[in-house]
């Protein structure tokens, strides 16, 4: 099974980062209130990166080295998605 990493923006500008085996069903929870106590009162939410093909081990690793990033640090990594995906 590939576990994804991902970052969301919350409602408010606040980002959020976790991990799921299935990203739009994941996605599709944080926006109904029942994918965290996080992002329950901030919806909606919107995905802006993710990475993909880890295993459940590996994933919480990568979310842990994620959540130690500072701000800017995330956007900086959300941006080099965006240029990545502009090719």
């Amino acid at each position: 099974m590939h576990w994804h990493i991902y970052i969301i923006r919350c409602k408010g500008g606040l980002l959020y980062t976790g991990i799921t085996n299935d990203l739009g069903r994941r996605i599709r929870a944080h926006n109904s209130g029942n994918g965290c106590k996080f992002t329950k009162y901030r919806r909606p939410v919107k995905l802006l990166y993710s990475e993909s093909g880890f295993t459940k081990s590996g994933a919480l690793r990568r979310e842990a080295e994620i959540k130690r990033l500072e701000r800017n640090d995330k956007l900086g990594l959300i941006k080099l998605e965006w240029k990545g995906q502009k090719k």
